[in-house]
């Protein structure tokens, strides 16, 4: 089994990935792939640290994990169907462009 670490090294490359599909993207669909990622790297560090720290694995960051699947794929349905109206509307799914159309 690998180190703590490891899987800690891993969450943040993830965070940094993320980030980066969120503030430097243009494209809606890539930024909710971007806020994905983020939730992806926070269920890696809860179940990393839940399984170090105690002598035992412990469920209960195991069952927050799964909640937060849960939750993050409603989300993702949620924003996927906004980005559909927003396309069928506006024909872009440029964010700069939608910011434009505002007013």
């Amino acid at each position: 089994m690998l180190p703590t670490y490891v899987y800690l090294m891993f969450a943040f490359a993830l965070v940094f990935i993320g980030l980066y599909c969120v503030s430097a993207k243009r494209n809606m669909i890539r930024m909710l792939f971007g806020v994905e990622i983020l939730l992806n790297a926070a269920n890696l560090c809860f179940i990393a640290l839940s399984s170090r720290w105690l002598p035992y694995v412990d469920a209960l960051g195991h069952a927050v994990v799964i909640m937060s699947i849960i939750i993050g794929g409603c989300v993702m349905a949620v924003g996927l169907t906004m980005i559909l109206n927003a396309y069928r509307h506006y024909k872009t799914l440029d964010v700069r462009e939608l910011r434009r159309l505002r007013w």
